[in-house]
């Protein structure tokens, strides 16, 4: 059935959509099985994701047509349309009347994501009005935080260098809190990988108080504060709750260093909520675990980084890893950057959408996945600042000497790109980052070419 004639409009202007405020725009590449029109199935679309049946219904009247979802872009040459989606169609709150991602991701992706008429559909940005956003939770705790505990002005207080401990699984209790301790002696931040949690070879309630006993050293011996981010993750919130309340109780006056991790994706919207509301005076570390089953670049359907990372805002995480932007292990290109930008500043464009965020907390960009120091140098380039949170894990146990020497190799790279320095000659006068072009020869020959000679390495 072609319902274009009532769910598509494409005399309707972005611009006035926008100033109106009260619609949530959405951008999607669309691609209609062999068959159909692409109209035709972009307005099934809009009808699958709001008040449409596949026939006429007795029940539909005048008010129910005006909650329409509306195609209002359709440019087939392209493979793009955009759908405007009413306010008043997304669920909201009975204990406070807020909205919420579930009900976004309900709609806007939905039963549309498996119609037969419809062979790839995936979202690729999309755009809140002013009284959507503050229907959101937003971030409680941002990057300002970590800085003032750091000891930091809270305004561009930098890099902070970070690691996972690894390996991410198969330490027992007393060997993870001596890696900890041993990187907390060059480094500021720790964190749980995804997997670690409470496995019977390493129970929470024994390797929680070790932990705390390793910062405790740490702090101590180097003057510094440190952090370290805690994985809260499982199935039941009752659980999620249990092991924050227990951290916190182990951590005591040091609490506020801890953040706590949750798997975003897997775990889903309403484990990062119900962290965001019962933790909300701890820093919320969203990591993406799964999210490459959908958020591939290689896929058709679904909604790519960028919108996990603009969803992660809204619902009030303080951290979300967002990849190496090409310069790690993991998937992706130098133009990612958008992806931290429209989750750390107040008014960002994405590919399709300017976003004014009205002072909305910023969300930290976490970059994690293959990083040493020898590549920071490129990365904080690519992106133009060094505001972020950083964990290498092999680039920091990988180093030839130690973990703490990895750790301040790290900062050192940072360093050498703020002061603009050649890395070469920078490597010159600080050991540790000299040393990792030992440690990681086959990065040092790909990005720096000749090294050995310049650094009178022969070997």
């Amino acid at each position: 059935m072609d319902q274009s004639a009532r769910y598509a409009d494409l005399s309707l202007k972005e611009e006035d959509l926008i100033s109106g405020g009260n619609h949530v725009l959405v951008a999607y590449t669309m691609q209609p099985a062999a068959g159909y029109g692409y109209l035709e199935v972009a307005a099934h679309i809009a009808a699958e994701s709001s008040t449409g049946t596949n026939v006429e219904v007795c029940t539909t009247d005048d008010f129910t047509k005006g909650v329409d979802a509306i195609v209002y872009y359709c440019n087939e040459a392209e493979g793009i349309i955009k759908i405007a989606y009413p306010m008043d169609l997304f669920d909201r709150n009975i204990t406070d009347g807020r909205t919420m991602i579930v009900s976004f991701l309900t709609l806007c992706i939905g039963n549309n994501q498996g119609m037969g008429d419809c062979a790839n559909l995936q979202m690729q940005d999309f755009y809140m009005p002013p009284r959507m956003l503050q229907l959101f939770d937003g971030p409680q705790k941002d990057i300002s935080d970590m800085w003032r505990i750091l000891g930091r002005p809270v305004e561009d207080g930098g890099y902070i260098a970070g690691t996972i401990i690894k390996p991410k699984l198969g330490l027992r209790p007393e060997p993870f809190a001596e890696a900890a301790y041993q990187f907390w002696l060059g480094g500021d931040f720790i964190k749980n990988d995804e997997p670690q949690g409470n496995q019977v070879f390493c129970p929470m309630k024994k390797v929680i108080p070790l932990v705390v006993d390793a910062m405790k050293r740490a702090q101590d011996e180097t003057g510094q504060a440190k952090l370290f981010s805690a994985n809260i993750t499982a199935d039941c919130h009752d659980e999620m709750i249990a092991r924050g309340e227990y951290i916190l109780e182990q951590f005591g006056p040091d609490a506020d260093k801890c953040a706590f991790l949750v798997d975003g994706y897997v775990g889903g919207p309403g484990m990062v909520t119900t962290a965001r509301r019962h933790f909300a005076g701890q820093y919320l570390h969203y990591h993406r675990a799964g999210h490459g089953a959908v958020t591939s670049p290689s896929s058709k359907r679904g909604y790519t980084a960028f919108v996990l990372g603009k969803m992660s805002r809204l619902q009030g995480a303080s951290g979300i890893h967002v990849g190496t932007m090409g310069f790690g292990k993991m998937e992706g290109g130098a133009d990612d950057r958008i992806i931290a930008y429209m989750i750390e500043r107040d008014s960002a464009d994405g590919p399709f959408f300017h976003q004014e965020w009205y002072g909305m907390k910023p969300t930290t960009p976490i970059i994690s996945g293959g990083m040493n120091a020898l590549r920071l140098p490129g990365f904080f380039e690519n992106l133009g600042h060094g505001n972020v949170i950083n964990t290498s894990g092999g680039g920091s146990y990988g180093h030839i000497d130690s973990p703490a020497a990895g750790a301040t190799s790290l900062r050192q790279a940072y360093d050498c790109w703020k002061q603009g320095a050649d890395p070469i000659e920078y490597a010159k006068e600080h050991k540790e980052f000299a040393r990792a072009f030992e440690s990681f020869p086959g990065d040092a020959d790909r990005i720096f070419p000749g090294w050995r000679e310049k650094l009178g390495v022969h070997k």
